[in-house]
Protein backbone atom coordinates (compact mmCIF):
# COMPACT_ATOMS: atom_id res chain seq x y z
CA UNK A 1 0.00 0.00 0.00
CA UNK A 2 0.92 3.30 -1.37
CA UNK A 3 1.92 5.82 1.84
CA UNK A 4 -0.52 8.53 2.07
CA UNK A 5 1.87 11.29 0.74
CA UNK A 6 0.24 10.87 -2.71
CA UNK A 7 -3.15 9.96 -2.62
CA UNK A 8 -5.14 10.12 -6.51
CA UNK A 9 -3.47 11.13 -10.15
CA UNK A 10 -4.87 10.80 -13.24
CA UNK A 11 -3.94 12.29 -17.21
CA UNK A 12 -6.37 13.62 -18.93
CA UNK A 13 -6.80 15.52 -22.36
CA UNK A 14 -8.65 18.56 -21.60
CA UNK A 15 -11.38 17.32 -19.91
CA UNK A 16 -11.52 14.34 -20.77
CA UNK A 17 -9.49 11.79 -17.92
CA UNK A 18 -7.97 9.01 -19.80
CA UNK A 19 -6.46 7.11 -16.73
CA UNK A 20 -6.29 7.21 -12.70
CA UNK A 21 -5.05 6.25 -10.05
CA UNK A 22 -5.47 5.83 -6.09
CA UNK A 23 -6.11 3.28 -3.58
CA UNK A 24 -8.06 5.70 -0.84
CA UNK A 25 -11.47 6.68 -0.71
CA UNK A 26 -12.79 10.00 -0.09
CA UNK A 27 -14.24 12.92 -2.71
CA UNK A 28 -10.43 14.07 -4.10
CA UNK A 29 -11.28 12.94 -7.74
CA UNK A 30 -14.49 15.30 -7.81
CA UNK A 31 -12.40 18.39 -5.96
CA UNK A 32 -9.40 17.29 -8.42
CA UNK A 33 -11.88 17.30 -11.35
CA UNK A 34 -13.68 20.64 -10.56
CA UNK A 35 -10.13 22.35 -10.46
CA UNK A 36 -9.46 20.95 -13.49
CA UNK A 37 -12.34 22.31 -15.15
CA UNK A 38 -11.11 25.91 -14.19
CA UNK A 39 -7.49 25.32 -15.44
CA UNK A 40 -6.34 27.88 -17.51
CA UNK A 41 -5.17 25.95 -20.47
CA UNK A 42 -1.50 27.80 -20.90
CA UNK A 43 1.40 25.30 -20.73
CA UNK A 44 2.19 25.31 -16.77
CA UNK A 45 2.27 24.52 -13.36
CA UNK A 46 -0.91 24.86 -11.00
CA UNK A 47 -1.19 24.39 -7.43
CA UNK A 48 -4.39 24.53 -5.27
CA UNK A 49 -4.46 23.82 -1.46
CA UNK A 50 -8.08 22.34 0.28
CA UNK A 51 -8.42 20.72 3.18
CA UNK A 52 -5.07 19.78 4.15
CA UNK A 53 -4.34 18.48 0.33
CA UNK A 54 -2.41 20.08 -2.35
CA UNK A 55 -3.63 19.72 -6.03
CA UNK A 56 -0.89 19.59 -8.46
CA UNK A 57 -1.28 20.08 -11.86
CA UNK A 58 0.79 20.06 -15.18
CA UNK A 59 -0.69 21.28 -18.03
CA UNK A 60 1.31 20.33 -21.26
CA UNK A 61 0.54 20.23 -25.15
CA UNK A 62 -3.27 20.00 -24.10
CA UNK A 63 -2.79 17.04 -21.21
CA UNK A 64 -2.94 17.67 -17.71
CA UNK A 65 -1.36 15.72 -15.68
CA UNK A 66 -2.57 15.70 -11.89
CA UNK A 67 -1.68 14.40 -8.25
CA UNK A 68 -3.60 15.03 -5.22
CA UNK A 69 -1.03 14.75 -2.46
CA UNK A 70 -1.30 15.37 1.37
CA UNK A 71 -0.22 18.93 2.66
CA UNK A 72 2.80 17.77 4.50
CA UNK A 73 4.20 16.72 1.36
CA UNK A 74 5.33 19.87 0.21
CA UNK A 75 5.98 20.71 -3.54
CA UNK A 76 9.18 19.19 -4.89
CA UNK A 77 7.38 15.22 -4.62
CA UNK A 78 4.17 16.38 -6.13
CA UNK A 79 5.87 17.82 -9.30
CA UNK A 80 8.37 15.28 -9.57
CA UNK A 81 5.50 13.18 -9.81
CA UNK A 82 4.09 15.10 -12.15
CA UNK A 83 6.85 15.22 -14.14
CA UNK A 84 7.88 11.41 -14.49
CA UNK A 85 4.08 10.28 -15.71
CA UNK A 86 4.33 13.20 -18.01
CA UNK A 87 7.60 12.06 -19.55
CA UNK A 88 6.27 8.34 -19.47
CA UNK A 89 3.09 9.30 -20.64
CA UNK A 90 4.37 10.94 -23.87
CA UNK A 91 6.78 8.22 -24.26
CA UNK A 92 4.09 5.50 -24.56
CA UNK A 93 1.36 7.41 -25.98
CA UNK A 94 2.80 10.60 -27.77
CA UNK A 95 2.45 8.80 -31.25
CA UNK A 96 -1.15 9.41 -31.50
CA UNK A 97 -3.16 6.70 -29.17
CA UNK A 98 -3.92 9.39 -26.41
CA UNK A 99 -5.49 11.64 -28.99
CA UNK A 100 -8.11 9.30 -29.42
CA UNK A 101 -9.02 7.86 -26.50
CA UNK A 102 -12.23 7.56 -24.88
CA UNK A 103 -12.74 8.41 -21.38
CA UNK A 104 -11.00 6.04 -18.70
CA UNK A 105 -9.68 3.51 -21.84
CA UNK A 106 -5.97 3.80 -20.49
CA UNK A 107 -6.88 3.10 -16.87
CA UNK A 108 -6.35 -0.82 -17.80
CA UNK A 109 -2.38 0.22 -19.08
CA UNK A 110 -1.38 3.41 -17.53
CA UNK A 111 -3.46 3.49 -13.79
CA UNK A 112 -0.27 0.91 -13.24
CA UNK A 113 2.13 3.14 -14.21
CA UNK A 114 0.45 6.03 -12.06
CA UNK A 115 1.10 3.69 -9.19
CA UNK A 116 4.39 3.04 -9.51
CA UNK A 117 5.47 6.37 -9.86
CA UNK A 118 3.66 7.22 -6.68
CA UNK A 119 5.76 4.22 -4.78
CA UNK A 120 8.49 5.50 -6.40
CA UNK A 121 8.48 9.09 -5.38
CA UNK A 122 7.05 8.30 -1.81
CA UNK A 123 10.20 6.09 -1.22
CA UNK A 124 13.08 7.73 -3.02
CA UNK A 125 11.84 11.47 -1.36
CA UNK A 126 15.94 12.07 -1.20
CA UNK A 127 16.51 11.21 -4.91
CA UNK A 128 13.65 13.38 -5.94
CA UNK A 129 15.39 16.55 -3.70
CA UNK A 130 18.85 15.65 -5.38
CA UNK A 131 17.05 15.58 -8.57
CA UNK A 132 15.24 19.00 -8.51
CA UNK A 133 18.40 20.68 -6.82
CA UNK A 134 20.63 19.16 -9.94
CA UNK A 135 17.25 20.73 -12.13
CA UNK A 136 17.66 24.21 -10.53
CA UNK A 137 21.63 24.43 -10.81
CA UNK A 138 21.09 23.25 -14.46
CA UNK A 139 18.33 26.07 -15.06
CA UNK A 140 21.06 28.96 -13.42
CA UNK A 141 24.05 27.76 -15.54
CA UNK A 142 21.69 28.18 -18.63
CA UNK A 143 20.66 31.67 -17.34
CA UNK A 144 24.00 32.33 -17.00
CA UNK A 145 24.72 30.79 -20.38
CA UNK A 146 22.19 32.41 -21.87
CA UNK A 147 23.62 36.27 -20.81
CA UNK A 148 26.98 35.52 -21.57
CA UNK A 149 25.73 34.84 -25.12
CA UNK A 150 23.34 38.27 -25.15
CA UNK A 151 26.87 40.00 -24.26
CA UNK A 152 28.65 38.42 -26.58
CA UNK A 153 26.50 39.43 -29.16
CA UNK A 154 25.93 42.82 -28.23
CA UNK A 155 29.67 42.65 -28.53
CA UNK A 156 30.19 41.15 -32.16
CA UNK A 157 27.45 43.95 -32.88
CA UNK A 158 29.48 46.63 -31.38
CA UNK A 159 32.73 45.55 -33.49
CA UNK A 160 30.76 45.25 -36.78
CA UNK A 161 29.23 49.16 -36.03
CA UNK A 162 32.72 50.73 -34.74
CA UNK A 163 34.43 48.70 -37.92
CA UNK A 164 31.72 49.67 -40.85
CA UNK A 165 30.75 53.33 -39.24
CA UNK A 166 33.45 54.56 -36.85
CA UNK A 167 36.75 53.43 -38.51
CA UNK A 168 35.74 54.70 -42.13
CA UNK A 169 34.77 57.92 -39.74
CA UNK A 170 38.02 58.46 -38.22
CA UNK A 171 40.38 57.65 -41.18
CA UNK A 172 38.41 60.13 -43.64
CA UNK A 173 39.02 62.69 -41.50
CA UNK A 174 42.82 61.94 -40.62
CA UNK A 175 43.04 62.59 -44.14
Amino acid sequence: MVHKSLIYAFVSRGEVILAEYTEFSGNFNSIAFQCLQKLPSSNNKFTYNCDGHTFNYLVDNGYTYCVVADELAGRQVPIAFLERVKEDFVSKYGSGKAATAPANSLNKEFGPKLKEHMQYCVEHPEEISKLAKIKSQVSEVKGVMMENIEKVHMLCWLYIYYASIVMPAICKWME
